[in-house]
């Protein structure tokens, strides 16, 4: 997998910068999530892997499911992964774009899992001290796990702020032996 990201980070790099510059970055974003779904599909990856199936084949089958946001530069794109075998990549392509584009836009999903559902105001004031902390706006990602007892564990980026009670728990059995 680190082989494929290692791969993947050169063509997500140059997709951005041609996004970036044209101002596409939420179109090649949108364009990006549909051709990694699409490729995920088995049925695509037999397609993909067929050797009955020429290049241009599959990247008009892209282009088509793709409709309206394959532009020319996103069909010169998949042409040339297509040539170097790297269709397959499209998911991880994706995810490292998304990357670059909260860098760029100064964003960050954070996922918080709590206890039990947060009220609008808690979430404000999460998404508010994240902000703070981290110099970004965010999104948040919420879900319940009535595991942790009581609290929250909030993952943004490489922050992770286990503030659990199962979590403190776990910190205190540690402590003790």
């Amino acid at each position: 997998m680190a082989e494929a990201i290692t791969i993947a980070r050169p063509y997500a790099s140059a997709i951005f910068s041609i996004a970036d510059e044209k101002g596409e970055l939420k179109a090649w974003s949108d364009l990006l999530v549909l051709l990694a779904q699409c490729v995920a599909v088995p049925n695509m990856q037999s397609v993909i892997s067929s050797p009955s199936v020429s290049d241009e084949q599959v990247v008009g089958l892209l282009a088509e499911i793709a409709g309206e946001l394959m532009s020319e530069d996103a069909h010169k794109f998949l042409a040339l992964l297509a040539e170097n075998n790297r269709l397959q990549l499209l998911e991880h392509i994706a995810v490292i774009f998304e990357e670059l584009r909260a860098e760029a836009e100064h964003t960050l999903i954070a996922d918080v899992t709590s206890a039990r559902a947060l009220t609008p105001e808690q979430e404000a004031n999460i998404s508010a001290a994240l902000k703070k902390r981290l110099d970004r706006d965010v999104t948040l990602n919420t879900s319940v796990d009535e595991a942790l007892l009581g609290g929250a564990i909030i993952r943004a980026g490489d922050l992770i702020i286990d503030g659990s009670a199962l979590g403190k728990l776990n910190r205190l059995a540690n402590a003790i032996s």
